[in-house]
């Protein structure tokens, strides 16, 4: 299969090792990955913060150049719902769109619906927390919510429990957000913050030495708190679990 990788903004420009696991990622799984030479933002910065005319042309630009391949991946909830939920409040509902909304596919996400992977030969011996960040949670369904009734899931944990040596860490509030919220963190900054300490203690009073999540954006926030606090606890993206990186604790 003909896959495209979209690297969100923030991950292309200050965690590229998360770009190289997700690629390396899903060439283990036989993929034929390509990565358009022009970057582009999904959008998303300007349309959460109501400057829907200025993501409009993003938004096409992204169905231009994406609209060729079998798949799309994307190492984030947050890019991913902004394509699959928000873009036909911006653009025409063509084929072209319809295409795209059909075919793009959180990491996690692509990896147990359409690879369906099953078994993973590699080895994380350290105790980790899941954080679930509420895009991939709620507007792509991940994984099911404390708030609503019925069957039990979750993606990413799925995946991590195919990893040899690894301890789950279990949550007093696995679901709740962690405060980021894009440029929610820079115009309300007291409650963002006090919202991601909330976060790192639950993960503190499980012991957890490595927290990961499938959003590098909500881990940037929370990696920030940890840093500025020295707590020792380290944030990795889940691609790079599953593609055998070492946390640096």
């Amino acid at each position: 299969m003909r896959v495209a990788l979209f690297v969100p903004c923030y991950i292309d420009q200050l965690y590229p090792d998360v770009a190289w696991a997700s690629l390396e990622l899903l060439e283990s799984f036989g993929c034929e990955v390509e990565l358009p030479e022009e970057p582009v933002c999904c959008g998303q910065p300007m349309a959460n913060t109501g400057c829907w005319e200025e993501a409009q042309p993003l938004a096409r630009k992204f169905v231009e150049k994406y609209a060729g391949f079998d798949y799309i991946v994307c190492p984030s909830g947050g890019c991913t719902a902004m394509i699959v939920n928000h873009y036909a409040d911006l653009i025409p509902e063509d084929d072209a769109y319809l295409r795209i909304k059909k075919n793009t596919y959180e990491l996690c996400s692509f990896l147990t619906d359409v690879i369906k992977v099953e078994k993973l030969d590699v080895s994380f011996p350290y105790r980790v927390g899941l954080h679930q960040s509420c895009h991939g949670l709620r507007e792509l369904k991940l994984g099911s919510s404390s708030e609503v009734m019925g069957r039990e899931f979750n993606k990413a944990r799925s995946l991590l429990e195919l990893v040899a040596d690894i301890e789950l860490a279990e949550l007093t509030r696995k679901d709740e957000c962690c405060g980021f919220g894009g440029t929610f963190a820079v115009s309300e900054e007291a409650v963002s913050c006090m919202m991601g300490n909330d976060r790192i203690h639950d993960h503190e009073q499980a012991d957890v030495q490595v927290m990961t999540a499938g959003d590098m954006s909500c881990l940037m926030h929370m990696d920030g708190l940890i840093r500025r606090q020295n707590k020792p606890i380290a944030t990795m993206h889940i691609a790079q679990i599953l593609a055998s990186r070492k946390p640096e604790l």
